[in-house]
């Protein structure tokens, strides 16, 4: 879901022995009624938030182009119902297109994103119309639909595949909300998550040996998470929480952006050409740094992680700091393996879904909560938020686990798969329950900044 060199250290071996489903996996059947239903709630609070974004501006800001890196947001309203009606309405209900002229118009391979403002799209009220329409229809085939039988039906998951999808597209369209200009019309309380002790050390050490990574029995998991295999690490020390906004003024103060010792060759280029000093929308005013955030300008708070850095950005960092990114798979064992039991969980804090006091998720806020928060979702070595507040970035190119196999299309996943784009992991505050998880797996370009990224980093163990 896109949304440089790889840091010093190990990369951890992989082995292509699949794995027996944990008992993390064996809680995950349902019936076949509450499939149904948990698809039904998936479905309906991806339509709410939505319109939610969709609504709070007018018809101009809803067909302008507000960076060449997005989408109008009009664009991306009638991508999801036409992506709901490809996949749900044609290929399982066997309906034919309702609207088949205006297929090319939404195939997000067929138009890159800066040339969308120049296609002939839906309009606010038909592209509100046509997705209704769409979802009415969804709601009658997803009462009748035995949700069994083939791979797409099996555990309901082609609904949510669908759900998932259109999260994406609004943590998308929150991006396009943050890059647009002009009065806040978004609005959320700040976060107050459940307090407890600090974390008792800045790092935590992760033992070496064997764990499972991946998912082969999670229903809804997408197809790069797949297969579960054994993965084999070194041990290493990570970060207990990921890295704040005063940690990284420190490395800005330092004259980080400045001395080439820290970058990676492209990464130098890129600050040198676009003559970047700090994280994206901050600036420097009065002595003292800033932030544009969502419409309002204020100080940048110095407790919460850092926010919309690139890969080179978050490499540049650990360098200064004497450490490194972690792995894709240091940061997944780190999120999901229990040394104790030594199986992987769903969630750092278990395997039960998480809620408002395991962590920052499904935009109930605009912002990260304050580093060191929710200790109830820590990790059983301790190691806080790393499910929401920011997606981190990991050292890892975007690569197939042994064994992979693209379902159910392979401009999902297997187009991205190389080193053109490193790992992202975690989540943010801007994504979804539905579509985070311990084994979920993001990617972006590394120049990337105007997403919802931070980072931790890490450093090799004895």
């Amino acid at each position: 879901m896109t949304t440089g060199t790889e840091s010093a250290g190990a990369e951890p071996t992989d082995s292509a022995r699949p794995t027996a489903p944990t008992p993390a996996e064996s809680v995950l059947h349902r019936s076949p009624a509450a499939v149904r239903e948990q698809a039904l709630s998936a479905l309906v609070a991806a339509r709410a938030r939505t319109a939610g974004l969709t609504d709070a501006v007018g018809d101009h800001d809803l067909t302008a182009q507000h960076s060449p890196l997005m989408s109008p947001l009009v664009w991306d309203l009638a991508h999801i119902g036409n992506m709901e009606e490809l996949w749900l309405l044609r290929h399982v209900g066997g309906r034919e297109a309702m609207h088949p002229e205006i297929d090319p118009l939404y195939d997000a391979f067929e138009h890159p994103r800066a040339e969308r403002p120049k296609l002939p799209l839906l309009g606010p009220a038909e592209a509100r119309r046509y997705t209704a329409e769409v979802r009415g229809r969804v709601f009658d085939l997803l009462e009748r639909t035995p949700l069994e039988g083939t791979a797409l039906l099996d555990a309901g998951y082609v609904f949510g595949m669908i759900a998932q999808h259109e999260q994406q597209h609004d943590e998308t369209m929150l991006i396009t909300h943050q890059l647009r200009k002009g009065e806040a019309v978004l609005t959320a309380p700040d976060p107050d998550p459940p307090l407890g002790p600090p974390p008792a050390a800045a790092e935590v050490l992760v033992p070496g040996g064997p764990f499972t990574m991946g998912t082969s029995a999670e229903p809804w998991s997408l197809d790069n998470e797949r297969p579960a295999h054994v993965r084999e690490t070194g041990p290493f020390w990570i970060d207990t929480v990921p890295v704040t906004n005063a940690a990284y003024e420190a490395f800005i103060a330092d004259g980080g952006y400045r001395d080439e010792r820290w970058w990676a060759p492209e990464g130098w280029e890129q600050v040198r050409r676009h003559d970047v000093g700090a994280p994206l929308f901050w600036r420097r005013e009065a002595g003292q740094w800033l932030r544009r955030r969502f419409g309002v300008t204020e100080p940048v708070p110095g407790d919460e992680p850092v926010l919309h850095v690139s890969w080179y950005e978050a490499d540049a960092y650990a360098r200064w700091a004497g450490r490194r990114l972690p792995t894709e798979a240091e940061w997944e064992k780190a999120a999901r393996h229990d040394p104790v039991t030594g199986r992987s969980r769903r969630y750092p804090w278990g395997d039960a879904d998480p809620t408002p006091a395991h962590a920052n998720l499904g935009q109930r806020h605009l912002r990260p909560a304050r580093a060191g928060s929710y200790p109830a979702g820590a990790s059983p070595l301790g190691v806080r938020q790393l499910i929401g507040d920011v997606w981190e970035w990991t050292s890892s190119d975007f690569l197939p686990y042994p064994g992979f196999r693209t379902f159910p299309y392979k401009e999902y996943s297997e187009v991205f798969f190389g080193p053109e784009y490193k790992v992202l992991r975690g989540g943010s505050f801007a994504v979804d329950p539905v579509a985070c998880r311990g084994t979920f797996r993001n990617w972006d370009l590394p120049v990337r900044r105007q997403i919802f990224s931070g980072f931790r980093t890490a450093r090799d163990g004895a």
